[in-house]
Order: C-alpha cells, then sequence, then structure tokens
C-alpha cells in the first residue's frame, strides 16, 4: 500500500481524497494556487505546496510542476480527482516515467474513451448500443450542414474533446447549425484545446442514465448500478439521483453487462462512468446508448456509496496499489435511496448567472465530511451528507467551477431521500453571493420530480420563463403569515421596554394585517391562540427579535424559516422561495396603499453585462438597425459562452465595450436608439 499520496486536485474533491486517505492510514499531500492559500483541503492534508498563480492553466493544469510537488515530498501516488489532469494520457506517461503511481485508469483506456469520435468506434465493435450519427472529421460550417440534414434534426453538436456541459449545441434547424458550429469549436479549442467536433442525433424525452465501472488490474470489472442524472441545465447534471426510477432490473442488467463488456475492451480498471442516453418514449427500457465514457471518479459518486456500502475513493487505492477486488458482482445491492444537489454559486433568479464572491456566512445543514461513524458512513448524520470545499470568509472563484458543495441524502425510500433534501436545503445558510439553494428545493418538492418522470429538458420544460421561486401551498402562507404576526408582536414587545420611552405600560399589539406578496392578512394573537382571517393556526414557534434562522413545527409539520430585516419587513426564505413580509398594526393598516411608488430605472436601451465575463465578440456595429432576438453580443463567463441578444428592434446607438474586454457585472456594453 501506498505511504503518501499527492492530490492533484482542488476543493471538495481534494478534501474527499483525504478523507478516505487519512482512514486509510495513508499520508497526503495538497497542491494549491494562490487563491486556494486558504482554502479548506490545503489544511486538512499532511502537508501542501504552493504550484503558482490563480489560473488553472498556470498552476493545476501543470504536470510539471506536480510531479516536482511529488519529487518534493516523496508521494509514491497521485489521485487526481476530476477535471484538470484526471484524463489526460501525458500526465499518466509522465508519472510512470518518474515511478509514481496513478490512482485511476491505463493510459490506453483513458486516450481510447477520452476521444469522443474514437471511442463510439470501440464502443460499437464491443457489442454496445451507440447513438446514429457522424463520427468522422467534419471539415466546415457547410459540412456540419449537410451531415445534419442526413441525420435529422434535430441534433447535437459536440466537442470531441469536450465535458462538464461545454462544447455542446442542440440545432433544430439548418439555421441552429449555421449559428452554433464555429461557437463549439471554439469552446472545445479554449477550454480542452481540441476543436474537433461530431454530430449526433437528439433523443427525444431523453434520459441520463450512467453505470458506476469499478476493475482491478486482473481481468475483473464489476457494475455497481446506475445513476439518474437527467435533471441538468446546459447540458450541465443539477440532480443526480441513484438508483433511477426508470430503471427496471433486466434494463440494469442488460446496460451493465454491456458497460462491463466496454471496459474490459479498454484494459481498464480503477472507478469510471459509462454515460448512456435512454429515450424515456420507450417504455420497454430497450433503447438505451453509449454516449461516453469518464475514465475518473464523478462528481456524483456519492449516491452510488450511499446505496452500495462501497468507498469509491478506497477502492481506486486499492486497485492501484495492485489489489485485487475484494467484492463481486453478487455482492453490489441497493440499500435505499440516495439523491445528490449541487450547490452551485449561480443566480436562479436572474437566468442562473454565475455569481462569484466572498461567502460572508456559510452554514451547511450538517458539519461537513461528519458522519456517523458505523459502517455506513458515507450516507453522513442521519441520512444527510454534505462534502464541500470552501469556508465562511472564503471566495468562490472565477478561476474555477462555482460549486459550492454537493448536499447528499438518504433515506429508505426516494420520497424519503427527497423530503431529506427539501429539510436540508432549508437549513443551508450562504450568504454574500446568488445560489441556487431555492431552485434546488423546488425541484425536490415538485410533482413531476416526485412522479420519477424525468428527461434531460425537464428543467427547460418547466420553467420556461425562469424561475421565480416555488409555489407555496396556501396553507404555507397562512402559517408563514401567522410567523409574521408572533415576529411583530416580538419585535413591538422589544421596542416598547427601550429605556426613555413615553410612560406607562404599554401593551405589545396583538392584532396585525401582514401582507405577503400582494396578500393581505389579519393575524390576531391572543393568549393561547393564533388566527389568521379568523381560522386557528396551529404553530409552536419561539422567536427572540434578532434571530436570524427559525425552527418551527407549524400544522404538525417541523420548518426551517431563514428571516433577514429588509426596509419595509422581513423576507422569509423557506421551502424553495423567498417571501416578503410587511406587518402594520391592524387600526393604521390602510394607510399603506397612500404611499407613492418608486418608479425603477428604464434600462431597457441598453445592452447591460448579466455577469462578469470576458467579450467575446460583437455582432453589430453602431448604426445598425437590430431585430428582437438578434445577437448582439458574446460573452465568455465560466468558460461559457453567452449570447446576448436585442429585446425589440433598435438602432445601435453607442458601443462602450470592444471584443476583448473584461466586463463587470452591470457593465453597459452598447447603448440602443
Amino acid at each position: 500500500m501506498f505511504k503518501k499520496i499527492l492530490i492533484a486536485n482542488r476543493g471538495e474533491i481534494a478534501c474527499r481524497v483525504i478523507k478516505t486517505a487519512k482512514r486509510m492510514g495513508i499520508a497526503t499531500v495538497a497542491v494549491y494556487s494562490d487563491a486556494d492559500a486558504r482554502a479548506p483541503f490545503v489544511r486538512m492534508a499532511d502537508e501542501a505546496v504552493h504550484i503558482g498563480p490563480a489560473p488553472a492553466s498556470e498552476s493545476y493544469l501543470i504536470a510539471d510542476k506536480i510531479i516536482a510537488a511529488c519529487k518534493q515530498t516523496g508521494a509514491d501516488a497521485v489521485h487526481p480527482g476530476y477535471g484538470f489532469l484526471s484524463e489526460r494520457a501525458s500526465f499518466v506517461d509522465a508519472l510512470d516515467k518518474e515511478g509514481i503511481a496513478f490512482v485511476g485508469p491505463p493510459t490506453k483506456a483513458i486516450a481510447a474513451m477520452g476521444d469522443k469520435i474514437e471511442s463510439k468506434k470501440i464502443a460499437r465493435e464491443a457489442g454496445v448500443n451507440v447513438v446514429p450519427g457522424f463520427v468522422g472529421e467534419i471539415r466546415d460550417t457547410e459540412h456540419a450542414v449537410e451531415i445534419s440534414n442526413d441525420i435529422g434534426y434535430p441534433v447535437m453538436m459536440k466537442a470531441s474533446a469536450g465535458g462538464g456541459g461545454k462544447g455542446m449545441r442542440l440545432a433544430y434547424s439548418e439555421k441552429d447549425v449555421r449559428e452554433g458550429f464555429e461557437s463549439v469549436k471554439r469552446e472545445g479549442l479554449n477550454s480542452f484545446g481540441d476543436d474537433r467536433v461530431f454530430i449526433e442525433k437528439f433523443i427525444e424525452d431523453p434520459r441520463h442514465i450512467e453505470i458506476q465501472i469499478l476493475g482491478d488490474k486482473h481481468g475483473n470489472v464489476i457494475y455497481l448500478n446506475e445513476r439518474e442524472c437527467s435533471i441538468q441545465r446546459r447540458h450541465q447534471k443539477v440532480v443526480e439521483e441513484a438508483p433511477s426510477p426508470f430503471v427496471s432490473a433486466e434494463m440494469r442488467k442488460a446496460m451493465g453487462e454491456q458497460c462491463v463488456a466496454l471496459s474490459k475492451a479498454v484494459g481498464y480498471h480503477s472507478a469510471g462512468t459509462v454515460e448512456l442516453i435512454v429515450s424515456g418514449a420507450d417504455k420497454t427500457g430497450e433503447s438505451f446508448y453509449f454516449l461516453e465514457m469518464n475514465t475518473r471518479l464523478q462528481v456524483e459518486h456519492p449516491v452510488t456509496e450511499a446505496i452500495t456500502g462501497v468507498d469509491l475513493v478506497e477502492q481506486m487505492i486499492r486497485v492501484a496499489a495492485g489489489e485485487k477486488l475484494s467484492i463481486t458482482q453478487d455482492d453490489v445491492k441497493i440499500d435505499g435511496w440516495a439523491i445528490e444537489n449541487r450547490v452551485y454559486a449561480e443566480d436562479p433568479y436572474r437566468g442562473f448567472l454565475p455569481s462569484t464572491g466572498r461567502l460572508v456566512r456559510y452554514q451547511p445543514p450538517v458539519e461537513p465530511w461528519a458522519d456517523d461513524g458505523a459502517e455506513n458512513g458515507r450516507r453522513g448524520v442521519a441520512g444527510v451528507r454534505v462534502d464541500d470545499g470552501v469556508f465562511e470568509g472564503g471566495e468562490v472563484s472565477m478561476f474555477y467551477d462555482p460549486m459550492i458543495a454537493k448536499l447528499i441524502t438518504w433515506g429508505e425510500t426516494r420520497d424519503e431521500a427527497a423530503d431529506l433534501q427539501v429539510q436540508a436545503l432549508d437549513a443551508f445558510r450562504i450568504e454574500g453571493l446568488g445560489h441556487n439553494v431555492d431552485f434546488l428545493s423546488a425541484i425536490m418538492q415538485h410533482p413531476r420530480f416526485r412522479s420519477g418522470e424525468l428527461t434531460t429538458g425537464f428543467i427547460a420544460e418547466e420553467y420556461p420563463d425562469g424561475f421565480e421561486g416555488a409555489a407555496a401551498s396556501d396553507d404555507l402562507k397562512r402559517v408563514l403569515a401567522a410567523v409574521g404576526g408572533v415576529i411583530a408582536t416580538a419585535d413591538a414587545d422589544r421596542a416598547r421596554r427601550i429605556d426613555q420611552q413615553l410612560d406607562g405600560d404599554f401593551y405589545a399589539p396583538g392584532d396585525w394585517t401582514v401582507r405577503l406578496g400582494e396578500t393581505d392578512y389579519r393575524v390576531v394573537l391572543e393568549e393561547d391562540a393564533i388566527t389568521v382571517d379568523g381560522r386557528p393556526v396551529d404553530l409552536d414557534m419561539e422567536y427572540t427579535p434578532g434571530e436570524t434562522m427559525i425552527d418551527l413545527e407549524a400544522e404538525g409539520e417541523a420548518i426551517t424559516l431563514q428571516l433577514k430585516p429588509t426596509r419595509t419587513g422581513y423576507a422569509i426564505t423557506t421551502r424553495g422561495a423567498t417571501h416578503s413580509l410587511r406587518m402594520l398594526q391592524t387600526r393604521i393598516a390602510h394607510l399603506a396603499s397612500h404611499m407613492i411608488e418608486k418608479e425603477p430605472p428604464d434600462l431597457s436601451k441598453m445592452l447591460i453585462c448579466p455577469m462578469p465575463g470576458l467579450l467575446v465578440k460583437l455582432h453589430v456595429a453602431e448604426g445598425d438597425e437590430v431585430q428582437p432576438g438578434q445577437p448582439l453580443a458574446t460573452v465568455e463567463a465560466m468558460k461559457m459562452e453567452n449570447i446576448l441578444r436585442a429585446e425589440k428592434q433598435a438602432v445601435v446607438g453607442k458601443i462602450n465595450a470592444g471584443e476583448g474586454d473584461s466586463l463587470a457585472v452591470d457593465e453597459v456594453i452598447l447603448e440602443l436608439e
């Protein structure tokens, strides 16, 4: 067994590997950039080596710096995590020349599966179902149009070396191909150094299912069931679960055996994932096709660990050290249900724009990396697990992936796991930047999610006009109104006790008009009862003025509220939405209607940059007439290109930025007349 492992990665995956290595009695080495000098993974490791500036291209992606750190610390193995150098065959070769073990698959498998074009050919030869498409060299846009017309729309254009949702465009027409092909090439070149593109048929009602593979160096390969990863945004996974509500035992076996055959065809060992696309329209479950193989650990591996009890990082380390697998296919079981949500620094209320910045407050629902100490510790504490690599006061940097944390829950049933997600998300406190916690909670509560009728179009179909918060039931609104009454009474009671008030024993008022959104509720607090519009509400809560999180029981249900004072009242966040509450004594509430509303400024004549990013391309010049929907500018943020379009017919008056400029959020790119 290895004595010391260097983790060639950062953030939560570095913390994840360090945790298992420590449990196995193996010393660990972290490498870090300028941006990560104070990061938790640096403190968790036994040793840490600085490897350069913040940009990954000058630090985490420099193989020579990783190897130098190994020599400096005496590390005899490297775990690559995911991303960065994890699927770079040349890195594995370089380690091998230095006599340093790679905790991952062999070079041959990485090279074969890393090329999406070559991998499809291998899959076809191994007897794996493959999506119809063109896997040769595409000369130019005209050739891409010709191919797409032959395959039949819709088609998906993908960068050959792409991943993580980057370098992908869905085309429903020839126009889409002409507009998107060059963009896919640029994203592939900028993110992966490879501008080759392939085109394949887009499967209708697609579900994204993946099979977890585990193999050793002695020819043994098994599959650890499947994960459902259909809920995606811009082809990047948002929610993952295991097992899939769609996959039958027969389908699981057929998928697993094909994926094992593919793995053996390329001499695979270590942990890996074969991604499949499944037609949800085919209720027989037979229409599944190979997409790609990820020759590394996956972000969503914890859900597999939760239902199988297998520590995948430990297995990777043991395989790399030459050990045989200690489990067989017959040992692989499915125990309960697990769901993972990715908590991202992105603002769903502003079109999911990246939201980098400082974590002014960061309090996850359970201690990160804690477990109950039992054999199934991979399920966290009481079924809630948090994997993260951030800390309160730290920054979510523009240089790396905007993921803040992974929230994993386990339950005996799918509904139990989803209910735990809602409860845990309510208790997740993040302040200082935009985040998607409300959106994740809304998905967990959505009737379509609960039914298991998922496709990769779930988010686009269910939130076509964007996200404005989860819908609240009438019962929840009444509870929140009652809470508003309790808070108002407590605040008034505190105010009357402040020194130098008027003489006399003033009674804190208990008759309130609570405005929740656009609706007014009459809330009356009596000695032993609370009524909302004359109907009693069963509410058990304690509140001290100044509190920002409240745990209460309402109508027999436990609820967690996050509370934030506003200029006119409070913002209460719970169950996937933030609700604006304004509390006025009922005797004066009618006067509020006489207040003058402040008119927002007219920004419709300006093209405003919605996020920090790089202005890649200007599509117009001063004096051009533009039509609704016409591209005006392309801004790259988090390695993704975003096309900004005209909202109405106008003439370009003044251009304030040039191609290649770094733009701040809300910076004016151009002005329209």
